[in-house]
């Protein structure tokens, strides 16, 4: 099949197949995007023996969990229920990663929070992530049933009529063939290659209740660049300053309503109220703050909770409201590059503010000490391998995801979201829609714990192409709730089924949906796949 093979070994312990010199090659199912959803179509899929190729344009995958480094946004019932059993499997098998490596205080807190952050019941360094996933896949690797490409990228399909053929690669020039397709990129690229009807950006004629008043398909959410930082005291680790720190250090938002100020600051817009809302900031550790200390809110390591020198300062991660880039779209324009690379001048400036200009609760400026550990996320320059997008190019699809569905406001006089016949399992988070690059402040509103539809994965033409990511059937307004770590995993997972049930029963994803919706319902609840909210939670 391939010329020649070498394995390259991953930090985590983990080997993935990687053809120097690809050029052609079939699977069952191809899996054009290594993130969250993504390798959950992976396991998915080849848990029901189906032959995968999974891409991935980092040289990590694992998506927000590692390359973006974002530690997973949950909701208050992930600890028993809300999500696949293999997403639940997934958050275990990370706790066991370090309680088998790390020298704990406690190790058999069955709840451990390595970081106990403010933001999730689970933050962890992304390298654990990895590798669970990693472990996950050896047999598969191993035995050839999973080829896993790394560093490369989609540059065009080959479509005829309503069915992709083929997938080409850059730089490899490589070419993949399968029966089916998945989209689990993180922009949702190969639904613009392969002519599959999408749309992107604030709907034009959307009618839901908090609809943007800016619409247009560039008006998305702000992405962020995201980075890991420790705090080492008494030492300076002072980085070059960034070429257009000054800019950033002044730049006050253009959205409407008003941001309370320059970004840099750490006075933000509450994102229910957009009331003015002021943190503190201090990286010391067991020092008590005023306001909310964003330190520890993504915070990926506590020392607290490790023996006694093993860490000389805590390590957090940035994903805060300071360093959402709103300039511009770091994909589907033309200028999307040069937005790119100011993203990371943005955040790096971020850095270089709380190092040398952040205020100090003891009237001082700035920590010298803080430390930027692209170690931690497995770069040079400090920052995560990709950007964490909050939005995609989304399908057109058999059924589409409402606010009226899902919304709280929007469903006055119940408790219950939409129950939906074909439903492939479920999520639970607000409709958390960050400032965005079209001018709009939050728009952050509660929704009502749902379900994913199936029709929201079939696209309305094309027949062998399956989102897995952030890319299904909602809108701008929806995808505030649906696009989460455990939403997607579920949404990725279902993919993966989909397409190997289909392969099996010679039927297309929409024929399930038609004539074969129940039976494909057992078989995804045998799979460990939540379809409904038990009344315990109302």
């Amino acid at each position: 099949m391939f010329s020649r093979r070498e394995f390259i070994q991953i930090a985590s312990g983990g080997l993935v197949a990687f053809p120097s010199f690809l050029r052609e090659t079939e699977v069952d199912v191809a899996i054009i995007g290594g993130g969250t959803g993504g390798c959950a179509a992976a396991l998915s899929a080849l848990r029901m023996n189906k032959t995968v190729i999974m891409t991935e344009e980092t040289d990590w995958i694992g998506g927000q969990f590692t390359q973006q480094g974002v530690p997973p946004d949950e909701h208050q019932w992930i600890e028993s229920q809300g999500a696949t059993q293999s997403y639940l499997e997934f958050r275990n098998q990370i706790r066991n990663y370090y309680r088998s490596l790390y020298p704990l205080n406690q190790p058999d807190e069955p709840l451990l929070n390595p970081g106990t952050c403010g933001v999730s019941r689970l933050c962890h360094e992304p390298r654990a992530a990895l590798s669970v996933y990693y472990d996950w896949f050896a047999p598969y690797l191993s035995s050839g049933q999973l080829q896993i490409l790394l560093n490369v990228k989609p540059t065009s399909a080959e479509v005829t009529s309503d069915r992709v053929q083929a997938v080409h690669l850059s730089p490899t020039g490589g070419i993949v063939r399968a029966k089916y397709f998945i989209d689990a990129t993180e922009d949702g690229l190969l639904l613009e290659l392969s002519q599959t009807e999408y749309v992107s950006g604030a709907e034009l004629d959307s009618m839901e209740l908090h609809a943007s008043p800016r619409p247009g398909p560039d008006n998305m959410q702000a992405p962020t660049w995201c980075f890991a930082m420790d705090y080492q005291p008494g030492e300076e680790h002072l980085i070059e300053k960034p070429e257009s720190y000054d800019y950033w250090r002044d730049y006050d938002p253009p959205i409407d309503p008003p941001w309370p100020g320059k970004l840099f600051s750490l006075t933000y817009s509450h994102p229910i109220t957009l009331e003015p809302r002021t943190a503190s900031f201090d990286p010391r550790q067991g020092v008590e703050t005023e306001n909310f200390n964003l330190w520890v809110y993504r915070r990926l390591i506590d020392p607290g909770l490790f023996s006694a020198d093993t860490y000389n300062g805590g390590i957090s991660l940035v994903n805060w409201p300071q360093n959402d880039y709103i300039s511009g779209n770091l994909f589907g324009n033309p200028d999307s590059e040069f937005h790119l690379q100011a993203a990371k001048e943005f955040s790096l400036s971020f850095f270089y503010w709380l190092q040398t200009e952040v205020p100090r609760e003891d009237g001082g400026q700035g920590w010298p000490g803080l430390r930027l550990r692209g170690d931690i996320v497995g770069t040079s320059d400090g920052l995560a391998k990709a950007p964490y997008l909050r939005e995609s190019r989304r399908i057109q699809s058999e059924f589409i995801v409402l606010e009226d569905h899902v919304g709280e406001e929007a469903r006055e006089g119940t408790d219950r979201a939409e129950e939906f016949y074909d439903s492939v399992g479920v999520g639970s988070y607000r409709i958390d829609l960050h400032p965005s690059t079209g001018g709009d402040n939050y728009i952050d509103v509660a929704s009502l714990p749902f379900e994913i539809p199936l029709g929201s994965l079939i696209p309305v033409r094309m027949e062998n192409i399956l989102p897995a990511a952030k890319n299904i059937g909602v809108t701008h307004i929806t995808g505030g709730c649906y696009r989460l770590h455990p939403v997607e995993w579920n949404i990725g997972e279902v993919a993966g089924a989909l397409a190997a049930w289909c392969i099996e029963k010679s039927i297309s994803p929409r024929g399930v949906r038609a004539n074969h919706l129940q039976e494909f319902q057992d078989l995804l609840v045998s799979h460990g796949v939540q379809l409904r909210w038990p009344e315990s939670i109302y």
